[in-house]
């Protein structure tokens, strides 16, 4: 059977549609409709007003059509939708000339998938969304620690009926478990084809956030939701592929010269790439020494206080962890940058720098400073001003996207700086 018909069987079963697209901070938004628009959907007819979305058209242009990816359609289990059957397809933004528009975040990873195709490569990414369950009050869910067992753990019923959620839209779900930090958790599904990953994470989203709500749990990716524990990260695990071989691959336990490439571009662009791969306040709250989080831009074959890091496993499992991205970043715009920077490295040759096997955490700023390794910025607003000089990013994003971006995020700084928080009027008053 083709896509278009194994499409169809399955809208056959169910009672609404619901059409979804991602705006530019990666919130999913959606279009429902009932099965009797059938042959509107299949056709790409459905309009939507795109100047009512973030970082999407002007008003003058509003008027936007979704036109669906159709190798996305799922079926949404019980567990989710309760007495109407749903169907949920991924969608792209296309304008009313019917092009794709380039706006669009899911339009943005496909156009560098495009690139890197014709570079001879499919990109694979396996994503580590972690995230928090808390009670209606906003504290943990529990006090359990990493790898914790029940009674302590309390959500292994909830991380259950997630993993259950999650095999029933054909993830393959390979460990659930609990975090470091109290409350917080990590569910981990196998690695794809780059664009089918940006769209499961966004759907991982929306099953955790549901399934816990009917827990009567609040499910929240903040980056850093509770001070003084660690945060939670979205390390993305990258490979490059060539005829159906990893070309990071080297002879024994080594990297190919590509993956040193790769790395390389990688670390050079990590401080203008950083508002995207950690797009809000919260997100540099994260992004500091003490809580496991890397700060610093370099790369280890184990060192976990390096940004990159790569895993032991060879073979065709080598890969590139890139472990500074947080849950709260646009996946589509920040898988983009990522492998669109790693794909200049493996273009122009870069040479990495040498492997970092000291533990950084364990220096002062001044020590690693004189050794020569760089910080990622230390707030949203130093992510910014170097978001703004950056070529790289100005050329995956497009100069709608990327000045549409860097006002969205001055807004949010400024609204940060304005405020006066609850730290502030116990300290002052």
């Amino acid at each position: 059977m083709t896509t278009n018909q194994i499409a169809l069987e399955k809208l056959k079963e169910v009672d609404f549609i619901r059409l979804v697209f991602t705006d530019i901070n990666g919130k999913l938004k959606n279009v429902e409709l009932s099965k009797s628009q059938l042959d509107r959907v299949l056709e790409g007819e459905v309009m939507f007003d795109g100047s009512s979305i973030d970082g999407f058209s002007r008003i003058e242009e509003s008027d936007m059509y979704l036109v669906p990816d159709l190798n996305t359609v799922q079926v949404m289990p019980w567990k989710l939708e309760d007495e109407k059957r749903v169907a949920l397809i991924f969608c792209n933004s296309h304008t009313t000339d019917k092009k794709p528009y380039e706006g669009d975040p899911r339009n943005v990873l496909i156009r560098t998938l495009e690139k890197a195709k014709k570079l001879g490569f499919e990109v694979m990414v396996g994503p580590e969304p972690e995230f928090f369950l808390l009670k209606p009050d906003g504290t943990p869910n529990d006090q359990g620690g990493y790898f914790d067992l029940s009674p302590i753990d309390t959500a292994v019923n909830t991380r259950r009926d997630i993993v259950l959620a999650l095999e029933e839209l054909g993830f393959t779900v390979e460990a659930a478990h609990h975090e470091v930090a109290l409350g917080q958790h990590e569910v981990d599904f196998k690695y794809d084809e780059a664009l089918k990953t940006a769209d499961n994470i966004q759907m991982f989203k929306y099953v955790v956030k549901n399934v816990s709500k009917k827990h009567g749990l609040n499910a929240t990716f903040m980056a850093k939701p509770i001070q003084g524990i660690n945060g939670s990260g979205m390390h993305c695990n990258i490979s490059l592929f060539k005829d159906g071989e990893n070309v990071f691959a080297g002879e024994g336990e080594h990297l190919s010269d590509t993956a040193r490439h790769f790395i390389a571009g990688v670390l050079n662009h990590a401080r203008e790439m950083a508002a995207i791969t950690n797009p809000t306040v919260n997100s540099y709250k994260r992004i500091v020494p003490g809580y496991e989080a890397p700060v610093y831009v370099a790369w280890s074959g184990s060192n976990r206080s390096c940004m990159v890091r790569i895993p032991a496993s060879g073979g065709k499992a080598t890969r590139v962890e890139v472990r500074n991205p947080d849950p709260m970043a646009n996946p589509y715009l920040a898988l983009a940058v990522l492998i669109e920077a790693g794909l200049r490295g493996v273009e122009e040759k870069a040479v990495a720098p040498k492997e970092e096997k000291t533990n950084l955490f364990a220096l002062t700023l001044d020590q690693v400073n004189e050794m020569g390794v760089e910080t990622l910025p230390s707030n949203l607003k130093e992510a910014v001003e170097e978001l703004k000089g950056s070529k790289l990013v100005k050329d995956v994003l497009g100069n709608h996207l990327f000045n549409t971006f860097i006002k969205e995020k001055e807004e949010e700084w400024d609204e940060f700086r304005l405020s006066i928080s609850e730290w502030e009027r116990k300290r002052y008053q």
